[in-house]
């Protein structure tokens, strides 16, 4: 997601825009009739409308959008400001994660090197002015994504070679049951040798007879 280019040259106005917004409600479209409405009637008060767009309030007509209706309830509006400043400054935050704790200085040093001389110094300053400025209104105390509940990850055993492998879990047998010796039945198969011999087979019953007794 590209940098934002909106700014404003009365960064000391940004609680009263949001305030006013609040008071007001959200409007079919942000108009710059609807911010006169909300007693800002400056040219200078205009790229308001353009900031509201890159912190994804406003869509590309100016039409709300569901962060502004999100922002409307007071007690996560601040909350749902430091979302949209995480995720339209996304770039800053990915060299800093408390990029809104820095001071315009060095959020400008920092944007300096992001822009990569697409901008003049004048202008990365205001952009560092307004970012700034909209960190102090906006409430990050909770915008870090939620981390999912860690699944439950079978244990792993060592290998000779030094790779794990999963732990093979096995499950407890299941008790013998007693049998009774009288219901065993054995059945004997027995090769006989080729032999023309007829001895070989007499001896070979009579130990038979002698070892089943």
């Amino acid at each position: 997601m590209p940098l934002p280019d909106g700014y404003t040259l009365k960064p000391g106005a940004i609680p009263a825009y949001f305030d006013a917004m609040l008071q007001a409600g959200a409007p079919e479209r942000f108009s710059v009739k609807f911010l006169e409405g909300l007693e800002f009637k400056s040219t200078n008060d205009r790229t308001l409308i353009g900031i509201l767009k890159d912190l994804g309030f406003l869509d590309t007509d100016a039409a709300p959008t569901k962060r502004y209706f999100e922002f409307l309830d007071k007690t996560q509006s601040r909350k749902v400001l430091a979302a949209g400043i995480r995720e339209a400054f996304s770039e800053l935050f990915a060299l800093n994660k408390d990029a809104n704790k820095l001071t315009a200085d060095e959020v400008k040093g920092k944007l300096r090197t992001l822009y990569a001389g697409s901008k003049k110094d004048s202008v990365i300053s205001l952009i560092a002015r307004t970012f700034t400025a909209l960190c102090e209104y906006a409430d990050f105390s909770s915008t870090s994504p939620a981390q999912p509940p860690a699944e439950k990850k079978d244990e792993t055993i060592a290998t000779a070679s030094g790779v794990t492998a999963p732990e093979i879990k096995v499950k407890p047998a299941a008790p013998h049951k007693s049998v009774s010796l009288d219901s065993l039945q054995y059945h004997i198969n027995i090769v006989l040798p080729e032999s023309r011999d007829q001895a070989v087979y007499d001896a070979i019953f009579k130990s038979l007879r002698d070892h089943l007794k």
